[in-house]
């Protein structure tokens, strides 16, 4: 027979799920709208942040809930901290989709300056990890968690030659300044929700193995890269 337990972790794990779906939703549609200048898909992701929160605050109140009653220990106890820390992440990635459309709707206003030649590749690799990080979190995958880690080096440096691009742009066309740093801040809020299902992966992997991957990647046990 199931215990009280096992049934509040499913509707954890059910509830979290939601909210990853919710969040993968919006950081597609913002991608989509500054690539393709869809005020459209930019005005659904800003209005659908309220439903973000309110569930992130469901789900805190469901984990703070379980700690209260049933006292977990050892992998369940893991699990619950795991989802408390990934919920935060999460809600965070939703934040940082609606800025992303905030600056999208702002450039599709205006004339089209492009975006930096490894922008799409960038994107790419985020909705990447945006995808395996819930996939590992579902499946308590770990190996999987862990190349989600590593992919995070790769958006840093597109990131770093983005800004670089841009900045000798900002340079060269004066006329460009406002709309080449509106999309300075979106890239850079892209890079940063990279930052967020890097850490998503690491809490998977804490939860499945028990060890803080962030520390054995500063000492050198594994290798990242």
């Amino acid at each position: 027979m199931r215990s009280h337990l096992d049934r509040d972790l499913d509707a954890l794990k059910r509830d979290i799920l939601t909210m990853g779906a919710m969040v993968e939703d919006a950081t597609l549609k913002s991608i989509d709208s500054l690539l393709n200048r869809r005020e459209d898909l930019g005005n659904e992701v800003i209005a659908g942040d309220d439903a973000i929160d309110m569930k992130e605050l469901e789900v805190e109140d469901k984990c703070l809930k379980a700690l209260a009653l049933h006292q977990p220990v050892a992998g369940d106890l893991r699990y619950i901290i795991a989802i408390l820390k990934v919920n935060n992440d999460l809600e965070r990635m939703g934040d940082l989709a609606g800025h992303i459309a905030k600056r999208a709707v702002y450039l599709a206003q205006h004339p089209p300056i492009g975006t930096p030649k490894r922008f799409e590749e960038m994107a790419g690799i985020v909705r990447t990890m945006v995808r395996k990080c819930l996939d590992a979190l579902v499946n308590r995958d770990s190996a999987l968690a862990l190349e989600v880690v590593k992919m995070d080096d790769r958006v840093d440096e597109i990131h770093w030659e983005s800004y670089e691009e841009l900045r000798e742009r900002m340079r060269k066309e004066c006329e460009i300044i406002d709309l080449a740093f509106h999309t300075i801040s979106a890239i850079r809020h892209l890079e940063r929700i990279a930052d967020h299902a890097a850490n998503i992966a690491e809490d998977v992997y804490f939860m499945v193995e028990g060890d803080v991957i962030r520390h054995m990647i500063e000492t050198g046990e594994l290798e990242d890269n």
